[in-house]
């Protein structure tokens, strides 16, 4: 922390990803003392440590996984490509927090290492690693939905003798894969962005399966001038579009049925898009993919199809097919995953067939024998949504903390305040859109609420607002309710928490985004209704 950081602060906010970032912006606009906390040695949030190889926006980027609310912003910055990757993420929000001046109230390399809540002094202490303390009034966890690295529980990990690295924690220095045995172990998004950059390079590479996953080709190309001049000309009305739609993306959600259309009118939507790239196969062709099963499996088929197509070992192949429904677990965009597995050099091990008995100090031991390696990369990426809270772990009232609130079951309100924790407030927390969305954009509508709400409470002179008893478990029901109508808690995934042992499984994505955004605005609108307001105990009387 700098010497000049007052001790004293009306805002800590921790995390300088998109969340962080605007936030502070924002804040300090009501004339805050703010400051950021971030252990990354850089701005970037999840950017700044995601920096594995293939690493890409896996949305409908380019222009619209951004900031959305400076039009000036909007028309200075030239996004290269339509994925952009980590460094040019990366460059886009170190440009932010130049363009603003943020990085004077940030603090980076900088761990809170414990959050506590003072009831008398209706504030937050704040511990930093090292043993230094600040206080807030207001505490922003902008802690990221995906940045708890989930490092996997295997025998004989940390025995092992050659270079190890997980793709959510990867090294700012170049890793070579040039000449090694490599294994992977995962194939979720980051193992399968990693792994066709990492077979072109690697001796031999074992990828290490437990799932088989659907991935569709990303076609990543160049944006030309004229695309990108058409953008911020019409900005204002895409931006409209963005803030009404479920994903928050500027294409209107289809709404026919993929049952309406014939096998043959369904082969040519799909084959169109799977020409084009992205997810639009998904998101642009029909409106119950994600709600009617029988639907749901049309697309299925077209995409084991194509597997089967591209993978020329039929038997392998076989070992490549998905069989939950498609877009359940996250959607991936790949390029040349499916490819990958007809070169000489790559291998894959199927865990269903051979499980993983132990890491040994030369390599991976499955049952059917050993698997000899100079690296290992762990894509077994992250406990998920709530685990960069409780990791942090703050203790509200009386000093409980997270972990006994969230034992068995997370609850919220509006995804943004829990009952016991008064003056927290969560970016992209549990029961609110978060990683179904357009994350940047999710990210600014929640911190404007957040500022209004700061600022709301300040003009008032009220010291302290908690999510009131009851609304978390009738919060809860919403989510669940709108969830039960899709698809989506029928598949393990780390969307439920499946990928971390002993985790309880609970759907903790607000499906809704529309919905989402006008409940809080009622809200607020409402004085807050749901929530319970405290005066100040510094104000006079």
């Amino acid at each position: 922390m700098s010497e000049s950081t007052p001790r004293q602060l009306d805002a800590v906010v921790i995390g300088a990803g998109f969340g962080g970032l605007y936030a502070l912006h924002l804040l300090r606009q009501l004339g805050l003392r703010v400051r950021v906390f971030d252990d990354a040695s850089s701005v970037g949030g999840t950017w700044a440590w995601n920096r594995y190889p293939g690493a890409r926006v896996d949305f409908p980027g380019g222009p619209y996984y951004c900031y959305t609310f400076s039009q000036e912003l909007v028309d200075e910055w030239d996004w290269p490509e339509t994925q952009p990757d980590q460094p040019a993420v990366l460059a886009y929000l170190n440009h932010v927090a130049d363009r603003f001046d943020l990085r004077r109230d940030i603090s980076l390399s900088t761990r809170v290492t414990g959050a506590r809540y003072d009831e008398a002094a209706q504030c937050w202490e704040i511990e930093l690693a090292g043993g230094e303390r600040v206080s807030a009034q207001f505490l922003v966890c902008a802690t990221g939905a995906l940045s708890a690295a989930n490092r996997p529980n295997i025998p004989g990990l940390d025995r092992f003798g050659g270079e190890c690295y997980h793709t959510g924690l990867w090294p700012q220095q170049p890793v070579s894969f040039a000449g090694k045995r490599v294994g992977v172990i995962g194939t979720g998004s980051s193992g399968i962005q990693a792994i066709p950059v990492i077979a072109r390079e690697a001796a031999h590479l074992n990828v290490f399966q437990r799932t088989p996953q659907y991935a569709i080709p990303a076609r990543n190309r160049p944006l030309d001038a004229a695309f990108k001049r058409q953008t911020r000309e019409q900005w204002p009305q895409l931006r409209a579009t963005m803030l009404e739609t479920l994903a928050g993306t500027p294409f209107p959600s289809p709404t026919r049925s993929a049952l309406d259309d014939t096998p043959e009118q369904r082969t040519a939507a799909y084959e169109q898009h799977w020409q084009r790239g992205g997810l639009g196969i998904a998101f642009g062709t029909y409106g119950d993919l994600l709600s009617n099963a029988a639907a749901n499996e049309t697309l299925c088929e077209f995409v084991r199809g194509k597997i089967r197509q591209t993978v020329r070992d039929p038997a392998l192949a076989r070992r490549l097919l998905p069989s939950y429904p498609i877009g359940t677990k996250r959607l991936i965009l790949d390029e040349g995953y499916y490819e990958t597995f007809n070169r000489a050099n790559v291998a894959l091990v199927d865990l269903r067939e051979d499980p993983i008995v132990e890491i040994t100090p030369h390599g991976v031991r499955t049952e059917r024998g050993e698997h000899p390696l100079d690296m290992l990369v762990l894509a077994t990426g992250f406990d998920a949504i709530t685990g960069a809270l409780l990791r942090l772990n703050p203790r509200g009232r009386g000093g409980r903390p997270l972990s006994d609130a969230w034992a068995g079951r997370f609850s919220t309100y509006l995804g943004l305040a829990m009952r016991g924790f008064p003056n927290l407030f969560m970016i992209h927390g549990p029961e609110s859109p978060s990683v179904l969305y357009n994350m940047p954009l999710g990210a600014e509508r929640q911190a404007q609420w957040i500022r209004d709400c700061i600022a709301d409470l300040r003009r008032d002179r009220l010291g302290a607002i908690e999510a009131a008893p009851g609304v978390e478990a009738d919060w809860g029901r919403t989510v669940a309710e709108i969830a039960n109508q899709t698809l989506f808690p029928r598949t393990d995934s780390w969307y439920t928490g499946a990928n971390i042992p002993g985790k309880h499984r609970q759907f903790p994505v607000h499906l809704d985004a529309p919905q989402y955004f006008a409940t809080l605005q009622q809200v607020a609108a409402a004085g807050y209704q749901g929530f319970m307001l405290e005066p100040s105990t510094d104000s006079p009387g």
